[in-house]
């Protein structure tokens, strides 16, 4: 009688343990997961590394809460949208534990149709009820004068 030998696979990861889509290389669940489920990220670039995250999982309802209600809008695009591939955090300002508000600027890396592209924006944070949340892009001069 011939001998079966047992063939070990390695088990895939759960979503929960796959890697962050936001780059930090520190699995979903102990990076932008806890974010998503209601813990408040601990400054700017935190916020926006859960929004990536975020719009990489379609979770439109973070990234809706992560928004400020008055530049939020009433909903994210639900029809299909790029495949988001990869960020670059390039700099930060401000949007720490004694600020305000703050700026990421921020290159994220998308497929749309097959086709390469990404989205490089200056983003500006502000404390919002005690937590950080996206207010939208800076624009023209940089003004941070708070909303």
């Amino acid at each position: 009688m011939a001998r079966r030998t047992a063939r070990h696979t390695a088990p895939r990861p759960t979503a929960d343990a796959a890697p962050c889509p936001c780059g930090l290389g520190l699995p979903y669940a102990q990076c932008c997961g806890p974010a998503h489920h209601g813990h408040a990220p601990a400054g700017a670039e935190a916020v926006m590394r859960a929004r990536y995250s975020a719009y990489a999982r379609d979770d439109d309802g973070y990234v809706l809460r992560s928004w400020h209600p008055d530049t939020r809008p009433a909903e994210v695009a639900a029809a299909p949208g790029p495949t988001w591939t990869r960020l670059d955090v390039l700099g930060t300002s401000g949007g720490g534990l004694f600020d305000a508000e703050g700026v990421v600027e921020f290159r994220a890396h998308y497929r749309d149709h097959g086709r390469p592209g990404e989205l490089h924006e200056r983003s500006r944070f502000v404390r919002h009820d005690g937590q950080w949340v996206y207010w939208g892009p800076v624009l023209g001069d940089g003004d941070l004068a708070h909303p």
